[in-house]
């Protein structure tokens, strides 16, 4: 990767989130973790040659203690998603019109991309969601209501759909 690269590691107040983005918009942002440390290593090795510029991200992370304070935030960022197939890319994006508070089905999801018998394939793409809470992955659950498969654990997107529905984690 180039030095175009920037990145933050901040706390949100539930935890730390590591935030890389490119010059097209942010790339990765990880779900929060216990120490700052573990929040680089969960951004991977492109953190190395990325620029630390705090000054960047301030807003993105008000918006980020908003939401994690349980109260509803919009992400209108710009999007880099360059790193993932045309099919996760379309995925991703369906993914993130999902309103707060919300949920759709996997099914549903398959369907929004013209793939009504994918739903297997749609969560795989959602697994390799590089933008967790940016591209609400967790608002997808299965056609029974259970909440499926999730990148951080099931526990924390049962946390996050309590969190959108008004419960504190």
């Amino acid at each position: 990767m180039t030095s175009d690269l920037t990145y933050i590691i901040s706390d949100t107040g539930t935890g730390w989130v590591g935030i890389l983005a490119t010059p097209s918009g942010l790339a990765r942002i990880t779900l929060p973790q216990t120490t700052a440390e573990k929040a680089r290593l969960a951004l991977g090795p492109a953190v190395a040659s990325a620029r630390y510029a705090p000054h960047l991200f301030r807003n993105l992370i008000a918006r980020l203690q908003t939401y994690f304070g349980g109260r509803e935030a919009s992400f209108p960022d710009r999007l880099d998603l360059s790193a993932g197939t045309p099919f996760q890319r379309l995925v991703w994006e369906k993914t993130r019109v999902i309103p707060y508070g919300q949920t759709r089905s996997y099914s549903w999801l398959a369907q929004q991309v013209d793939l009504p018998g994918a739903p297997r394939a749609v969560g795989q793409a959602l697994g390799r969601n590089p933008l967790p809470i940016i591209i609400p992955c967790h608002r997808v659950i299965s056609a029974s209501g259970k909440p499926g498969g999730y990148s951080g654990g099931p526990e924390i997107k049962q946390r996050l759909l309590r969190l959108e529905a008004g419960n504190k984690p």
